[in-house]
Formats: structure tokens, C-alpha cells, sequence
């Protein structure tokens, strides 16, 4: 006992004890009152750490084991009878189907622990207790031994699981309408109906085994193994992918290495992986921008024996070296005093060039990446050709596409600014160094305009807690990452830097940078919503892009590039103000950027992360937020004098819309109560959410355009789509210009907010919102459920319960619609009497959208209604009309009426309409009649304006007037089939008054229910009186984007739920009725248009299926598309990217269902591109909502014929002829024909019903497609 004790003591002796760590643990348990599990309150245990004989001190904790539920065994009793002995086996079931079964009863002497032999799978594992044949009569009748009393009450509470989770496996199929012989089968293979076969039944099936059977051979099916060349195709697949991976990763990783210093890391780490490359195939180096990198690095500061040594490398490892390579060459002679001496290495240098057929001026071009390289290697190249002075770079500024050949480079109307005289040369000057300013800090703070309750003593205190918390945790959170750096430093060193680590990425900036992102993450978390927050990995993505775009800005600065944007842009400035010649933004920023900055190239290179580093620096920064950021729990309360720590911010799962968990971060109830009642007065938003404050940069590739500092992508893609990316960066820029400059022009259009509006929505929302008007109310207006009592029954608990999930999900929806209309509202605040723009970019099918995605014109109709043009034109003679026609447009009260037919009903209610101005809210409201009613308020205040001022004609009015197509999609699928009915119901042929394809349809839908009503279907008989305009719309109109039969039953479901009269218990039913009537009239109106979506659909089939390969195709305006939908998401390990779409198995499903709407989408954004680029030729001010144009009153005339004219224009080009061309060009190879026919018959067939299905265009109409221009309510 003494030297137990003795030893006890000594091991406490030496010892360290670590920080004190707290844990919170949790659990639940089940009300007895209401049977519904509660969560029991967190305990917190807390651990001192105590560590013997230790060099180091960071924490080591030992694993928290889970605990698990153990799963149910799943078995089945088995009657095996043979002649002499019945044996009653209890067989552990892993897979037990129909075939097995029926191996048993065809082969009699087959035991069950034989079976496994026969199928040669181990199938089932057996104890046996054996019985003699006459000592158990009833067991001998049950072939599933149901006797056992455990077993019984196994299947009785699976059984009961199942009816409360939910339809059974047989319930689904019976809804499906399967039955028949298979449904034996299905039974047998579903292990949860194994105990629950009737007694009698299975007597019966046991009396019909057990008769005298044949033996029957069993026939293996062959199955057809993979050809090796399909094998070794799969394999140079994966590893490309590997390869492409491990470039991107390694080109991101020097280029940080060489940024802070780590030459000698970023050169063993090439090394390291040029020797792989001789063991390993996935790691071959054969990118030569990998050592341009670090020559450009070497050469900058003039290490000739490096720049040497690589050179040779290059040579060694059959490297083709780029203009880029001699400039980094011609570099480092022009930065050393002792040129001269090296002339005959010179020589050779020019020797190789001329072998490659490359310039001098392309090496010049090449050299203007940073500061001082385009004269040092101009100095350099005069060694050799001391005559020598390079050529100005001639840029192609003509469009490369048939239906632009009338647009030329200055071609435009001149002196027609977008911002005419509002503001001055030294007003946007003064907007540029603000938002420079805003990009670099990575935020704006703005004023909300929430109403808070003055009154609360406990506000004041709040708001110096959280002042006093962030400085703490400022402190602290700088402590960790010193502390966590130099273990990370210390955990990753190698006495010979090689492979890649996290290290240099946390290196890049300044330790305050780091400090201020975590700061940021911990204010963003705190004050997030209470229902939803993004995953963790989400998290980590974007807080480790804020620091990637951080690092670029730093570059930026560091290789001059700010200072001659601001140059370049005082310049552009001056020309968006005056507007002297035609060109467009494009044009003009690429000849000034030519004249002003020939030197350094605007265009930097991008220096993107990939997704997976991002993620690994963003979890690095997380951890500190998990582990170190503490909270006094106790000073929520003014007057504790105790200290209680718990961690700010925990982690917890859920279940996401699918089956899996998701890790999300929750802040600590206390700390999300201290921001909520601290009734913060500002909103922080990320500077690329938010509107610019001077006109936007225009895009002249890819990569270069939108805000001035802030990269933006072009085109949203989801972060594994390479392939669109990849198509974008390796087409010829002049390809993509008519893209590029319908966004600047769409760009360019200042913007303004309406005041009147803006001050009557704040006013309704602070009071409370609106339903009728569309304001979104606070959650707390919603109603608790009815409380549990003690006597309630089964069915009251379970209806309570409901609703209050009801309204939990009510909550949350209110809550997401309200902090949306919070921060619209306050932003519009923000930009009160100012003017901002909206920069551009566009989806992968090329549909356009503003990047701020708060304040802008593609919102609800109140977001709609807020924003006006800033530039103001003069009414002229027909302004006024448009206004009123566009306010009665709004209304949706004369829909089929002619214009002058609407023209005269304005003019009629025009008493009211001017009431509406005047008396918003407290005259006859007419204005809220409307289907858009803020929009038709705004209208009805400009038109009274109008009507105040001496001439009419002469008032500045800066509304816009919208012009909306009929059904575009369907008008698209018209005219690509030339069908003449459809052409009709579409108005694109000329009519007196405009044609209601919506009605038309539930027209037709209508006489199909009054034949089913007389013959008796009940469904139709209840829908007497239903079917309207209203209901069959949505359906409709999204019948051509690829909407579902599910997707359409739910959209009419949920018209018919808000008809009152309508019988709510027939909801379903008839809305599995009129979807299907909606389909059925819709082919039979648009023959033409279905057999165009039918070819579609069989063409992604066949291409998703037979070619594996996802959907392709280039628009009319040249833009390359490739649909993004893949079958696995990308996985990611460390710091390399594994999988991507390119080589990933396309989803086929969604390929072959999204194609059809993905192209008409397309074609239907090349017709809003081709109306831009036109209406900025004339001069004339255009943005657009998708299929809707807007345009001052006054030029409304000129924006239809231009719309007109371009969409027969673009359906005169033979767009489906193309696109099957393409087809066979892009999926079939041309010698896969000879090679095919030699060495397999299979792959011929198949490839000849691949080219069959491409080319087998449908037939088209006799609609003639000049009509569109005649045609009055094309667009209207």
C-alpha cells in the first residue's frame, strides 16, 4: 500500500498541466407527459490536462468515443426438412432474395450449410438447434419458425417502426402500380417482410414445396467483362485528372512561395516533384508555367545561374519554353551589369527562338506582368538588336459573328453618355478612390433602418460588452495564431522543404489580416440567423477566399498595378462622361489602357486558389475560432461578480435535404441573445454585395472586369465545373465579345433610387409589414400552436405537434423573406439621392444577372418599383401614353385588350390614378389592386407628375417602361419549328388584340373536364368552375424550361389550396388531373415544339449515356456552354483536388431532362444580347429582366424595333442545323468509322444510332418569320 501510495505521489510531481478545457454535453429524453423527446439542458465537464515527462505543451486529448446504438441483428427462422431429421435453423440474413429460396426448394438435398457452397457466396451464417421430426408438430407447419416468442415481438416492433416512419417498401410499390408474378419476389427481397408472413399462408407455400421436385441445373449468367482498352481509358482518365489536380495546386503554391520569400522551398518543392515524376505517372511536371514562375522570380532579381539552371532543366525534361520563358530570361540580363560578357549565351537564347518561329515584339508583349520587366527586358533584347523598338500590339476590335457584322468598332451614335450631365469628371474621380477603398478594406458598413425599442436600460450595457469581448478576442485570437503557426511550422518542417504545405499560405499577409478575418467570421456567426447556417466546410470555403483576395490586392499593390489603374481609369472616366466617338467600353478601356499603361498589362494573370487550398487556410483560421474564442457566460448579467468561460461557438449536425449530415457552427445561445438585444444599428456587407459607387470596369476577357480590385466571375458555375472554364480561357477572345460587351453595357447604365417609394416601404415595414401589400412581416406576428395537455389524445398530440413544426418552418420563411427586405431596404437608404451602378455577370447558359444581389431590378415587384434610371430624358409626344399604357400593363386588368383599348381605360380611371398618387395609403387605394401594386403605384405617381408640369412632353422622367414577351420560351420553340398555330398563340404573328396562350390552354383544359364530367369522373366534376388562367399559368409557362409532372402537380396544388371554395380534400387528386390535362393540350397546340424538345431529349440521352460525356454546345453569339451536372460531387484530400467535372460520370438523368430548357435559355438570353449591343449602337438607354426590356418612355418605339428585327434575325441564322453539326463534329470521331468496322460490330451499331439520333432533325412549319416584325404584342 506504501509504495502504491509513494508511486501515486511521484507521478504528480513532474508534471505540466495544461490549459483547463470545457465541454458541453448533451442529451435527451422522452416526456412522459407529451411522448415527445426533449433536449435535457447542457452539463458542462470540464478536464485539466496532466502530462508526465513531455518536451512539448500543446494539448493532447484523448478521443471522445461516441456512444453508438447498436443495430438489430436481422435474422430469419428457417424449417429445413430433410428425410430423416427436421432442423429448425436460425440463419443471420445479409442478402436473402426470391433466387435463394428458390435454390432451397429445387435442390432437396442441398443443407443450408451447403448453401453458400452452391451460390459460392456466404450467405447465411447458421446455429442450428436441431428437433426430432415428431417432437414439434407446429413447427414443422411454419416454414419461418414463427413460434419463438422473441422473434414475434422483433417483428412486431419493426412492423410498428414502420407505420411511423412512414409508407412501407410495398406501400410504394403499390402506389406505383407494380403487381403480378414479380410481387413474390419484391416480398421476399424486402428483409423487413421476412417475420411477417401469415401462418397461413406460409403453410400453404410449405405444402406446395414440399412435393417431390426435379433437380434443375443451374445456368451462370456470363457476364460481359470491360474491354481492356475501355479499363486503361478509365485509368489515363484518372490519372490526367490527378495531373491537372496537382498543376493547379503546385501553380498556386510557388506563386505564394515566391510572394513571401520561400525561393528555396518553391525550388525544392519543383525538384521534389520533377524526380517523382520518373516513379510516379500522376506527378509528371510537364507545365511549363510551373518553372516560368520561378524563373520570372529569378530573373527579377538577376540570379543568372539559377535562370541558367532551369533552362537546362527545361531542355532536359523535353519542355517547349514560351515567349513568357525568354522574357523571364531577357529579365535577368536586363538587371545585370555584366550583360555583355554573356553574348554568346544570348546568341543562343535567339538561336532557339528563331527555331520556334518566336518575335522579339512577342516576347516585349509577354513582359508586362509587373513593374520594371517590360524595360529590362527591352534593355536586354538590345544587346542583340541594338536597333530594335517594338511594334505597337494590333487588336482586332471587330466582332467575329454573322448576325454582328453590321455593328463596327465605331459604329456606335457618339456623344450619347449613360450618364448625360448628373455628375462630373471630378465627382467619378472622387467615387473611384471611395470604392478602391471599400474593395481593399472588404467591407461597407451601412446604417439599417430596423426600428429598435429605445426603451430597454439593458442596451447600452450590450453594446459595451460586445465592444469590450471583440477587443478581447482580438487579443486572443492573435495569441492562437502565433501559437498555432509556429506549431504548424513546426509539424510540417523538413530538413529539406519538398512536398507542399499549409505554411506559406499563412504567410502571405501581415498577421493583422488573419486576425481581422477571424474577427470578421466570429461577428458574421454571432449575428447569423437562429434557423439555418451554412456548412462548415462552406465556412471554411469562403473565409478562405476573403483571405485569396486579400493576397491579390497585396499583389496588385506590389507590382504596380493600382497606380496605373488609376490612370488608366481617370482617362476612361473622361470618355464614359463626354462619349466622343462610337465605341463602346470595351473598345475604349483597351485603346486607353494601350496608350496610357504600355508597360504593365491590365489583364493580370489570375492567381486563384483552388477550392480545396481555400478550404484548408479557412479551417485553419476556424479552429481558432472553435478552440480559443471564449465568453463569459456570467456577464450577460450587469451585476455578476463570477466568471464562467464556455466556447463562443460549437459545432453541431444536421440533416441537409438529403440523407446526409451536415457540420454547421452555432454561436452560444448567450452570446446570439447579446448581439440580438444589443439592437445593432449598422449592417456589414461584403463589398462585391453591394452596388458600386462609380462605373464598373468593362470586361475585356475572363478574367478582367466587373469591380476595379475585386475579381468576379464572369460566369456562375458550381466550384467543380472546370470544363465551362476551361472552353472559356482556350476560345479566341474576339469569340466572346458580344457576351463581354452586352455586360458592360448593361453595366454601364446608372441607377437611382426612388425616394417616394422607398420612404413609404420603410414606413410600412417598421410598422409591421403587410400582407396584402407584399411587405414582409416579423415572425412574432404568427400565432403559438395550442399548448399540450395532460388528457389529450394520440391524435391531438400529433396534430399539435404538426403544427408546431407547421410553424417553426412559417418562422423561418418569414424570417428569411423579412432580413431580405431588412437589407434591401436599408441599402436603398444607403444610396439615397446618390447614384450607383450595377456591375454584370452571367450564368453558364449565358443568362445575365447584377452581382449585388440585394439592391437591384431582378427582385420582388416592391425591389422593382424602388429603382429608377439616374439619367433623365424628355417625355416627347408619346411618352406620356407609354406610361399609362405600362400602368394599366401592370394592373393585369386588361390582358386581352388591344393597346389603344388600354390606352383608353387609363385615360377613363385616370381620377383614380392620380388619387393613388396623391393618397397612397389613405385615398381609394387603387393601386393596390394590382398584380404588381408597388410597381403600378410608382407609375402612377410619375404619371401624375407628368400631368403637373406646363409641357408634358418636355418633363425629365427617368422611369422606366418594361416590355415584356408573351411566353418567350414557347415563342422560341415557335419559331425554331416554324409552327404556324403555335406562331399564333405565341403572338408572333400580327393579331388585332393580344393572344393569351395561358387561356388558350385552360380553354382546352376546360373541354376536356366537361367531357370526362359528363362520362362520370368525379375529380372532373369537382373542378367545375376551377380551372382558370391563374391556376394552369405557372405551369405553362415553365413547361418549356423543363418543369416535371411533379413539379407541375405541386405549382397547381398550391393555386388550388389558396381558392377558398375549392375542396381542400380534393387538392391532390386534382391536381394530378389538370397537370396531366396542362401537358396534353400544350404537344397538341405546339406540335412543333414538342417534336423539337423530343430530338433535344434524345440527343442528351444518347450523348449522356452512349458517349458519357456531359451536354455541349456553342450559342449564336459564340459563347461556349457546357452543362455542369456530374455524378459525384468532388472530393477533396488535403491540398489536392481530386475529382472534377471533367472527369467525373455525367449525371445522365439531369442531363437529358436539363438540355432542352438549358437551350432555349440560351437562345433566349443571345436575343436580350443582340437587343443590348443594337440599342447602345443607337444611343438609347436599355437593361433588361431575362425576356423583359426596359427603356426610357421616350425611345420605347425604337427598343421594339430593335427587339424585332434581332429575334428574326437571330431565327433566320440555321440554328438546329448547327447545333446537329456540332454534335457530330464534338461526339463522334471521324475515323472511329474504318477502326469500328474492322474490330467490333457493337461500337459500330451503336456509334451509327448515335449519329442516326443526331442528325434526325424534326420537320419544320410553314410560318413565315418576317411576321414577328408586324406583330404588335410580340413584346409589349
Amino acid at each position: 500500500m506504501y509504495r502504491l501510495i509513494k508511486a501515486h505521489r511521484l507521478s504528480v510531481r513532474n508534471t505540466y498541466t495544461g490549459s483547463l478545457n470545457i465541454y458541453t454535453e448533451t442529451s435527451d429524453k422522452l416526456c412522459s407527459f407529451c411522448h415527445v423527446h426533449h433536449s435535457k439542458m447542457p452539463r458542462n465537464l470540464t478536464f485539466s490536462q496532466v502530462r508526465h515527462r513531455t518536451s512539448t505543451i500543446n494539448t493532447a486529448l484523448l478521443p471522445i468515443v461516441k456512444k453508438q446504438k447498436r443495430k438489430p441483428k436481422r435474422y430469419a427462422e428457417l424449417l429445413e426438412v430433410t428425410h430423416n431429421l427436421t432442423s429448425n435453423r436460425r440463419a443471420a440474413v445479409r442478402t436473402l432474395n426470391a433466387s435463394h429460396l428458390s435454390l432451397l426448394m429445387r435442390q432437396p438435398d442441398v443443407t443450408l450449410d451447403k448453401l453458400h457452397r452452391v451460390k459460392r457466396t456466404n450467405l447465411l451464417k447458421i446455429s442450428n438447434a436441431e428437433i426430432n421430426t415428431g417432437s414439434n408438430t407446429e413447427g414443422s407447419q411454419n416454414i419461418l419458425g414463427l413460434q419463438t416468442p422473441g422473434l414475434i415481438e422483433d417483428s412486431l416492433r419493426m412492423s410498428a417502426e414502420n407505420q411511423k416512419s412512414g409508407m412501407t417498401v410495398m406501400d410504394d410499390l403499390e402506389t406505383s402500380g407494380i403487381s403480378g408474378i414479380s410481387d413474390t419476389a419484391l416480398m421476399i427481397k424486402d428483409r423487413s417482410l421476412l417475420n411477417s408472413i401469415p401462418d397461413d399462408q406460409a403453410k400453404q407455400d410449405l405444402d406446395d414445396d414440399l412435393e417431390p421436385l426435379k433437380l434443375i441445373p443451374i445456368q451462370k449468367s456470363k457476364k460481359k467483362k470491360p474491354d481492356v482498352s475501355d479499363l486503361e481509358r478509365v485509368k489515363q482518365v484518372h490519372e490526367q485528372a490527378r495531373r491537372e489536380s496537382l498543376v493547379r495546386t503546385l501553380n498556386a503554391y510557388l506563386r505564394v512561395c515566391v510572394s513571401t520569400g520561400m525561393m528555396g522551398r518553391a525550388y525544392h518543392t519543383i525538384m521534389h516533384y520533377r524526380k517523382r515524376s520518373g516513379k510516379i505517372k500522376t506527378a509528371w511536371i510537364t507545365d511549363i508555367t510551373l518553372f516560368n514562375i520561378l524563373l520570372q522570380s529569378y530573373a527579377s532579381s538577376g540570379n543568372l545561374q539559377k535562370v541558367k539552371e532551369f533552362l537546362k532543366i527545361i531542355r532536359e525534361d523535353g519542355l517547349t519554353p514560351t515567349a513568357k520563358t525568354y522574357a523571364a530570361v531577357f529579365e535577368c540580363f536586363g538587371r545585370i551589369p555584366a550583360a555583355k560578357k554573356e553574348q554568346p549565351f544570348l546568341n543562343d537564347i535567339r538561336r532557339m527562338m528563331n527555331r520556334q518561329n518566336i518575335t522579339f515584339d512577342e516576347v516585349v508583349h509577354q513582359s508586362k506582368s509587373k513593374r520594371g520587366q517590360y524595360s529590362s527586358v527591352r534593355k536586354a533584347i538590345k544587346l542583340l538588336d541594338p536597333g530594335f523598338e517594338p511594334k505597337p500590339q494590333i487588336t482586332e476590335e471587330s466582332y467575329d459573328c454573322r448576325l454582328l457584322q453590321r455593328i463596327t468598332p465605331d459604329g456606335g451614335k457618339p456623344n450619347c453618355s449613360p450618364i448625360g450631365n448628373s455628375l462630373t469628371l471630378d465627382n467619378i474621380n472622387r467615387r473611384y478612390s471611395r470604392q478602391v477603398n471599400h474593395e481593399i478594406v472588404g467591407h461597407v458598413e451601412i446604417k439599417s433602418i430596423e426600428k429598435f425599442d429605445k426603451s430597454k436600460p439593458i442596451v447600452p450595457y450590450y453594446k459595451s460588452l460586445i465592444s469590450e469581448l471583440e477587443e478581447e478576442w482580438k487579443r486572443t485570437a492573435s495569441e492562437a495564431f502565433d501559437r498555432d503557426l509556429k506549431a504548424l511550422k513546426s509539424r510540417e518542417y523538413q530538413p529539406i522543404p519538398n512536398a507542399m504545405v499549409l505554411y506559406p499560405c499563412l504567410c502571405v499577409l501581415d498577421k493583422e489580416e488573419y486576425v481581422k478575418a477571424i474577427l470578421r467570421e466570429t461577428w458574421r456567426l454571432a449575428d447569423g440567423s437562429e434557423t439555418f447556417s451554412p456548412s462548415f466546410s462552406f465556412l471554411c470555403k469562403n473565409l478562405g477566399k476573403h483571405i485569396n483576395d486579400k493576397y491579390e490586392i497585396l499583389e496588385s499593390k506590389n507590382h504596380g498595378y493600382l497606380e496605373n489603374l488609376q490612370k488608366v481609369y481617370s482617362r476612361y472616366s473622361k470618355w464614359y462622361v463626354d462619349r466622343p466617338d462610337g465605341a463602346n467600353g470595351r473598345t475604349a478601356w483597351q485603346r486607353i489602357a494601350e496608350q496610357v499603361s504600355p508597360e504593365l498589362n491590365l489583364e493580370l494573370e489570375s492567381i486563384r486558389w483552388p477550392v480545396n487550398l481555400q478550404i484548408s487556410v479557412g479551417k485553419f483560421l476556424y479552429q481558432i475560432i472553435l478552440k480559443d474564442i471564449k465568453l463569459d457566460v456570467s456577464r450577460v448579467r450587469p451585476c455578476s461578480k463570477t466568471k464562467h468561460f464556455l466556447p463562443a461557438f460549437y459545432t453541431l449536425f444536421r440533416h441537409n435535404t438529403q440523407k446526409y449530415l451536415i457540420e454547421e457552427i452555432k454561436p452560444h445561445p448567450i452570446l446570439a441573445k447579446i448581439y440580438r438585444d444589443s439592437q445593432p444599428e449598422t449592417l456589414k456587407f461584403d463589398t462585391s454585395l453591394v452596388p458600386s459607387e462609380c462605373p464598373p470596369r468593362p470586361w475585356s476577357s475572363v478574367q478582367s472586369g466587373g469591380y476595379l480590385l475585386l475579381r468576379t466571375d464572369v460566369v456562375r458555375v458550381p466550384i467543380y465545373a472546370m470544363e465551362q472554364w476551361k472552353r472559356l480561357e482556350v476560345v479566341p477572345k474576339r469569340q466572346l465579345w458580344p457576351s463581354l460587351d452586352c455586360l458592360n453595357q448593361l453595366a454601364s447604365i446608372p441607377w437611382t433610387v426612388n425616394t417616394v417609394i422607398l420612404d413609404l416601404a420603410i414606413k410600412i415595414f417598421r410598422n409591421g409589414g403587410s400582407e396584402r401589400l407584399n411587405v414582409p412581416q416579423p415572425p412574432s406576428v404568427l400565432t403559438p400552436p395550442p399548448l399540450l395537455k395532460r388528457d389529450c389524445s394520440e391524435k391531438e398530440r400529433k396534430s399539435i405537434f404538426k403544427a408546431r413544426m407547421d410553424l417553426r418552418r412559417q418562422k423561418g420563411e418569414m424570417y428569411s423573406l423579412w432580413c431580405d427586405a431588412l437589407y434591401r431596404l436599408s441599402l436603398a437608404n444607403h444610396f439615397r439621392n446618390k447614384i450607383f451602378w450595377l456591375p454584370h455577370n452571367m450564368d453558364f447558359r449565358g443568362r445575365v444577372y447584377p452581382v449585388p444581389p440585394h439592391l437591384n431590378h431582378l427582385g420582388s415587384d416592391l425591389a422593382r418599383s424602388m429603382l429608377i434610371f439616374a439619367l433623365g430624358k424628355p417625355l416627347g409626344p408619346n411618352g406620356l401614353d407609354w406610361l399609362k399604357i405600362h400602368c394599366i400593363n401592370l394592373t393585369g386588368f386588361k390582358k386581352r385588350n388591344s393597346i389603344n383599348e388600354r390606352l383608353r381605360y387609363a385615360n377613363e380611371i385616370l381620377d383614380e390614378i392620380v388619387d393613388s398618387a396623391e393618397r397612397p395609403m389613405d385615398g381609394e387605394m387603387w393601386w393596390a389592386m394590382s398584380d404588381e401594386p408597388w410597381q403600378t403605384l410608382a407609375t402612377c405617381i410619375e404619371i401624375s407628375n407628368a400631368l403637373k408640369s406646363p409641357n408634358p412632353e418636355d418633363y425629365i422622367c427617368r422611369f422606366p417602361i418594361h416590355q415584356d414577351g408573351s411566353c418567350n420560351g414557347l415563342q422560341h420553340y415557335a419559331a425554331l419549328g416554324r409552327d404556324q398555330s403555335g406562331a399564333e398563340n405565341v403572338n408572333l404573328h400580327p393579331s388585332s388584340v393580344p393572344q393569351d396562350v395561358y387561356s388558350s390552354v385552360a380553354g382546352m383544359v376546360e373541354d376536356i373536364r366537361k367531357r370526362d364530367a359528363n362520362n362520370g369522373v368525379e375529380v372532373a366534376q369537382v373542378l367545375d368552375g376551377f380551372v382558370k388562367r391563374k391556376v394552369i399559368k405557372q405551369t405553362v409557362m415553365t413547361t418549356v424550361y423543363g418543369v416535371t409532372r411533379f413539379g407541375a402537380r405541386l405549382q397547381i396544388a398550391r393555386q388550388l389550396k389558396d381558392l377558398d371554395e375549392f375542396p381542400q380534400e380534393f387538392v391532390w387528386s386534382a391536381s394530378l388531373y389538370l397537370a396531366q390535362k396542362t401537358f396534353d393540350s400544350l404537344r397538341s397546340m405546339f406540335d412543333s415544339a414538342r417534336q423539337i424538345q423530343d430530338w433535344f431529349t434524345d440527343c442528351a440521352k444518347v450523348i449522356s449515356t452512349m458517349k458519357g460525356k456531359n451536354m455541349e454546345w456553342v450559342t449564336p453569339l459564340g459563347l461556349p456552354v457546357v452543362q455542369p451536372y456530374s455524378k459525384i460531387n468532388p472530393t477533396r484530400t488535403g491540398l489536392k483536388e481530386v475529382a472534377m467535372d471533367t472527369y467525373e460520370k455525367p449525371n445522365a438523368t439531369k442531363q437529358k431532362n436539363a438540355f432542352a430548357p438549358n437551350f432555349i435559355h440560351s437562345l433566349d438570353s443571345c436575343h436580350m444580347m443582340l437587343t443590348s449591343l443594337h440599342c447602345e449602337k443607337q444611343g438609347i438607354t436599355f437593361v433588361s429582366v431575362h425576356d423583359c426590356y426596359w427603356t426610357h418612355p421616350c425611345t420605347v418605339e425604337i427598343m421594339n424595333t430593335i427587339c424585332r428585327e434581332q429575334f428574326v434575325a437571330l431565327h433566320s441564322e440555321p440554328i438546329l442545323e448547327d447545333l446537329s453539326e456540332f454534335f457530330v463534329r464534338h461526339y463522334i470521331d471521324p475515323q472511329q468509322k474504318d477502326r469500328n468496322a474492322k474490330e467490333d460490330l457493337e461500337s459500330d451499331l451503336s456509334t451509327r444510332k448515335l449519329k442516326h439520333t443526331l442528325t434526325n432533325l424534326p420537320q419544320k412549319g410553314s410560318f413565315n418569320l418576317k411576321s414577328v416584325l408586324k406583330s404588335t404584342y410580340f413584346f409589349s
